[in-house]
């Protein structure tokens, strides 16, 4: 397999530096959620993920309308959204004691998908994007993560059933992730 260079031009694509972008709002939002003492912190915190989501939507619609799709982009759009669904789980994990659970679930799902990648890969293999399922896992993440960053006074009873919800979800995904990769090994 020939390895591909990257070239300047290619890294600095406007879809690509909104994924830098993105990427360096991660510990923005750390800081802000961490730090957070009153309901306008916890705003603030939550603003970061929405222009973090816009700019995720915006850098898949520019590349796409301007023929702007890379393959450095295709791996970069990714890296930045596994990295900021780690960082919510992980913040609010501080807040939320049953969130542990999910960050294990989510290490432990991301790290198949993390692993599987990379052996297909290697036989020049890989998943056409991301199927209906993962991307259902994505946005109930998302949503559940949103409301928890900006309702920070949610009763627990609540709290917990959000985060089960979640885990459910990310649970399901990878359960039908598994027999997708199988049929992926068949076809070798």
């Amino acid at each position: 397999m020939a390895k591909m260079k990257i070239t300047k031009k290619e890294l600095l694509t406007i879809p690509n530096l909104m994924g830098y972008f993105r990427l360096l709002l991660i510990p923005v939002f750390l800081y802000l959620y961490c730090t957070a003492k009153s309901n306008r912190d916890y705003y603030l915190a939550a603003f970061v993920i929405v222009i973090s989501g816009i700019t995720d939507f915006l850098d898949g619609y520019v590349a796409r309308k301007f023929n702007q799709v890379t393959e450095f982009g295709k791996a970069l759009d990714p890296i930045a959204d596994k990295l900021t669904q780690g960082a919510l789980v992980l913040a609010l994990s501080t807040r939320y004691p049953l969130m542990i659970a999910l960050v294990v679930l989510f290490v432990i799902k991301e790290g198949f998908m993390l692993v599987m990648g990379i052996v297909f890969l290697r036989k020049g293999k890989r998943l056409d994007g991301a199927m209906w399922f993962g991307k259902v896992c994505t946005a109930i993440l998302y949503v559940v993560m949103f409301v928890l960053i900006l309702f920070p006074q949610l009763p627990a009873l609540l709290v917990n059933v959000l985060i089960l919800i979640c885990g459910a979800a990310m649970l399901l995904a990878l359960v039908l992730y598994v027999p997708v990769f199988y049929r992926m090994g068949k076809s070798i």
